[in-house]
């Protein structure tokens, strides 16, 4: 690939911009959060019970796992694909508008299957979509971002994960009776999540007389866009152990909070429902508090390290209270502590990945791998807390197991160099 091809575009640095930037990618998590929270946290275990699946805590983690291991190769090809886009809209805002429709049609798809094998399909095509949109955007962020504003930026896109998490859950539950409902909201809003990220952030510069690497064949693009960083590349792969590790332990948790409730804390159906609103609203205020003291801290302080060693510690701690207390206050302190947590690293993660990429000129490409992290955390998680539950016949070993694979991303992140 040549340098010409791969070059960045012109940094914005105007406060607007900044702002601007804030604003769309925040748009983005918030909308996209609570369309997959909504779909994946309720809509979908839901469903599961409701067609009579006998093991649907089983078929939940290989449907999530199923969708992670396949978005691992989605989010490689999109991002290479994406550093190399020629078009006068520029090179990720196609692939943004693309992604956004089919992820939003995939999610309200959702609704019309009978069986857990076309849940899975559909979920998969989905997930297509998601990455189709969310490659392309995180690498804007490396494109065009000032390293000084970053962390803010982070901040918005993790404070926005985390409320749309709380919105999509709260919504999902409220929507438990009424299921069609529920997934044309979501539909909608992963639509809107795609749209309004491009609309609200400055306007992407045209690449429409980026030169063409015509002589390269389509395979070795699809080998270029697989193989990992290898030069220079320690300290990424430190974050990436990071990332990982935090993802598992999260959706260890947080991807079967309401079979949680109803199994491990002995709730009904309808309790569980609004049990979930209850800590969907906790997660929303904890997350906002916590995003706007660590992003704009971060980035005054210029260290990305020590709020996702802070961050690990209210993860840790907010994963022990349903094991130690298996009541509904329990999950409340877990979803307040937890959240506080999860929502501090956020706002700094993005920040920490973009700053120890191994090149900038490959951004696409090496953040898409980095996404590996979060789908293979994705996979990994679900099937532990499965198997877990498989073996044991309970949700006790689940919290443990969890807060070991914290610590490991608080030390994996201690390791890092390049940043402090």
């Amino acid at each position: 690939m040549s340098d010409t091809l791969s070059t960045p575009v012109p940094v914005s640095s105007s406060s607007n911009a900044k702002w601007r930037f804030t604003g769309g990618f925040l748009a983005f998590a918030v909308l996209s959060g609570a369309a997959f929270y909504m779909t994946m946290s309720v809509l979908v275990p839901q469903r599961l019970r409701d067609i009579g699946i006998a093991n649907s805590t089983a078929v939940l983690g290989s449907i999530n796992a199923a969708g992670s291991i396949a978005s691992i190769f989605i989010a490689l090809f999109i991002g290479a694909l994406s550093d190399r886009t020629a078009s006068r809209w520029g090179k990720r805002t196609p692939w943004i508008f693309t992604g956004a429709f089919i992820y939003g049609i995939c999610f309200w798809a959702l609704s019309r299957p009978q069986s857990a094998l076309l849940i899975g399909i559909t979920y998969v095509l989905a997930l297509v979509g998601l990455n189709m949109v969310q490659a392309p955007i995180y690498a804007r962020i490396s494109d065009q971002v000032e390293e000084s504003a970053r962390a803010t930026v982070s901040a918005a896109i993790g404070a926005g994960g985390v409320i749309g998490q709380g919105i999509g859950t709260l919504v999902g539950s409220s929507l438990i009776e009424h299921m069609e409902l529920g997934f044309v909201c979501a539909g909608l809003c992963a639509l809107a999540a795609g749209v309004l990220s491009v609309l609200i952030a400055p306007r992407e510069p045209s690449s429409k007389d980026m030169p063409k690497d015509t002589g390269k064949p389509l395979w070795k693009v699809v080998t270029e866009s697989l193989t990992p960083p290898l030069k220079n590349c320690a300290d990424f792969y430190r974050a990436f152990i990071c990332r990982t590790c935090l993802i598992v332990a999260y959706q260890m948790v947080f991807s079967y909070q309401l079979y949680i409730l109803q199994d491990h804390i002995g709730e009904s159906k309808l309790q569980a429902a609004a049990s979930i609103q209850v800590i969907s609203v906790i997660t929303m205020i904890v997350s906002i508090i916590s995003s706007l003291v660590a992003g704009p801290i971060a980035d005054a302080l210029h260290r990305r390290k020590a709020p996702i060693i802070v961050a690990c510690a209210f993860f840790a701690v907010g994963l022990a209270m349903p094991w130690i207390f298996p009541t509904q206050m329990g999950m409340f302190l877990f979803g307040g502590i937890a959240s506080f947590g999860y929502g501090m690293y956020l706002s700094v993660d993005q920040a920490l990945n973009v700053d120890v990429l191994p090149d900038k000129k490959t951004a696409g490409k090496d953040l898409g791998f980095m996404n590996i992290a979060t789908c293979a955390g994705q996979a990994i998680g679900v099937a532990i807390t499965s198997t877990i539950v498989s073996v044991f016949g309970s949700y006790v070993f689940v919290f443990p197991t969890a807060i070991v694979m914290t610590i490991i991303a608080a030390v994996s992140v201690l390791g890092i160099k390049r940043v402090r």
